[in-house]
């Protein structure tokens, strides 16, 4: 434990290859870790490499897992670290990357896709983007009071305008029966798209999403001390406060585009980090991003092996692990309220 908490970015990095690894190997067809490397190797042309692995290996490999390990190791990094920033500003353990509605906004979008009588499966990823987008700008306009934006009122606006993209969502299911399947599938993380095209797409955005979250870690441990504290310390709070919004929610919309909408990565990771490595902001937001990869990388492998050869949604895997989780957080919360 004590080699843990000295060298957090060395575990987390071992971790992260470790559950790579697995989940390009295992599976359905599962692929000897030792082929894995040399087929790696035999990537690199000044390496000889006899290729005595079955023909279906490395398309199995290269065209099928590690793009989908790429992008879901994505989205948890993408999932946590939005968390992570989000409990900063919100001074809240229990706020996640959905708060201000950003998971009914993207499902709406993907449905209104789906229910169009021809869609292309790259569409979709659009749409919930879009559906994202929509629900950030208008939950920030009304929630804005002259130049402020008030905390608060975020989170009302969120809860009003989330709980009306569902409605619309479970109508528009209704509506377009033949649909619900997929739609379902969407909802409780299931990725539309497969192959590297969708990591092509999301990779920038992610990246340049997370990259943004990380340089708030400074300004998120001044607020922590009260955004009154904060503004006597010379912190623009208003304007950090926009930035941490738009950037976490933007890059958490990019994440559910391609990958669906996953529960409780964004909400348990940041916990378990701080209560290992502490609630310095700057230490933070990469370790979670790190470990919501791993998270979800573990998960995945759990959702594709449980019951293969059928794949169960991983978003069913983390809400199972996750909402005990989440239960003993708030039964924590509440005795530092009433202790």
């Amino acid at each position: 434990m004590k080699l843990i908490k000295q060298h957090p970015f060395w575990v987390t990095f071992f971790l992260l290859g470790l559950t790579l690894m697995l989940s390009v190997a295992l599976g359905a067809v599962t692929i000897p870790p030792g082929a894995v490397f040399r087929m790696a190797a035999s990537r690199l042309d000044f390496l000889e490499v006899v290729p005595d692995w079955p023909e279906y290996f490395p398309t199995i490999l290269w065209e099928i897992r590690l793009p989908h390990a790429i992008l879901i190791g994505l989205t948890g990094a993408a999932l946590a670290g939005s968390g992570a920033a989000y409990q900063g500003l919100f001074r809240n353990p229990l706020a996640d990357p959905y708060l201000i509605g950003v998971a009914s906004g993207a499902g709406l979008g993907a449905v209104v896709v789906m229910a169009a009588t021809n869609f292309s499966r790259y569409l979709i990823p659009i749409g919930a983007f879009l559906g994202a987008l929509a629900t950030i700008i208008a939950v920030y306009a009304l929630a804005r009071v002259g130049k402020m934006v008030p905390l608060t009122t975020l989170i009302l606006a969120g809860v009003a305008i989330g709980s009306f993209t569902s409605a619309v969502t479970s109508f528009l299911m209704i509506m377009s029966e033949g649909r619900v399947h997929q739609a379902m599938a969407f909802l409780l993380g299931g990725s539309t798209v497969a192959g590297w095209d969708p990591v092509r797409i999301a990779f920038p955005y992610l990246a340049v999403g997370m990259g943004l979250l990380i340089f708030t870690g400074h300004p998120l441990n001044v607020l922590q001390f009260g955004e009154e504290q904060a503004q006597q310390l010379g912190l623009p709070v208003e304007r950090i406060k926009v930035f941490v919004i738009l950037a976490a929610s933007l890059t958490a919309a990019a994440a559910v585009s391609f990958s669906g909408v996953i529960g409780f990565v964004g909400l348990v990771v940041p916990h378990i980090v701080r209560m290992i490595w502490g609630g310095d902001y700057r230490r933070l937001i990469p370790l979670a991003i790190l470990s919501g990869a791993v998270t979800l990388l573990v998960s995945d492998l759990l959702a594709r092996t449980l019951m293969a050869p059928q794949t169960i949604p991983v978003g069913i895997v983390t809400a199972l692990a996750g909402a005990p989780f989440f239960l003993w957080i708030l039964r924590r919360a509440k005795r530092e309220v009433f202790w």
